[in-house]
């Protein structure tokens, strides 16, 4: 039971006297009241970073294009094929440029006079593809040479292929008939009995030939030896074919 006479004063709490404090002096301030529990919370959060932005980028320029040759240069002076081909980078050089217009220049390709209209475009090109196509297209196989057997029957058949190219008519078989009845088939062989040899021109070879024959009759291309055996029957059916038409028309001493 409390003492009479004294009243116990109501115990205020620290921050409402602060509270009451603050109010005296005639002008109040209104201090917010921050829980604990809130305190550590207000946290003051960064501005949403706007959105990126897309920026529309010029279209690209479209490539350049290389500046197109003129398709005809008329000539100055002091111009050659050579110049012209480089300054205007003619495809294939002056050759392809002389080629396009042979028909103006001439025969001449060194000789070009002012005022002349020169074709640089597409015959230019043209007669560059001609050029390459033929530098590029393989030159044509040599013809095989033709052999023959060191034998009478080459001997007959290489003479043959010579009289066909001067028009000397004869047959395999009218030549090796006359050469088996004149020497047997031995190119060395020699009469030295005969009135040919009397008279200091014996019979020589394949078929038989004097000295004066063989070169009067000789065929060129052939040996100047009448022992030759080639020699000896092209010349021999060349004074056949003069005398009597043919190699093939004698059978006996001619």
């Amino acid at each position: 039971m409390p003492a009479s006479g004294k009243h116990r004063r109501p115990k205020q709490h620290k921050i409402a006297r602060k509270l009451a404090f603050a109010g005296t002096g005639g002008a109040a301030l209104a201090l917010p009241l921050i829980s604990a529990t809130t305190a550590g919370a207000a946290v003051a959060q960064p501005a949403a970073a706007p959105a990126a932005s897309t920026l529309a980028l010029p279209a690209a320029a479209p490539a350049a294009q290389p500046a197109t040759a003129p398709l005809t240069y008329s000539v100055v002076g002091g111009d050659t094929l050579t110049k012209i081909a480089a300054e205007h980078s003619v495809s294939g050089g002056w050759q392809a440029l002389y080629a396009a217009n042979r028909a103006a220049i001439g025969s001449n390709p060194s000789v070009i006079r002012p005022g002349l209209k020169l074709t640089l475009g597409g015959a230019a090109k043209a007669a560059a593809a001609r050029a390459t196509a033929l530098a590029a297209k393989p030159a044509a196989a040599p013809a095989a040479v033709k052999t023959y057997a060191n034998n009478l029957d080459g001997w007959i058949r290489q003479s043959l292929d010579i009289m066909a190219q001067h028009g000397i008519p004869g047959s395999y078989n009218g030549i090796h008939r006359n050469v088996m009845r004149e020497s047997s088939g031995n190119p060395l062989a020699i009469n030295n009995w005969d009135s040919n040899a009397a008279a200091g021109i014996p019979s020589k070879g394949l078929l038989q030939v004097i000295d004066p024959t063989f070169r009067a009759y000789h065929v060129p291309g052939t040996a100047m030896d009448s022992y030759d055996p080639v020699a000896n029957i092209t010349a021999a059916c060349n004074y056949a074919a003069a005398r009597y038409g043919s190699i093939d028309n004698v059978n006996g001493a001619y």
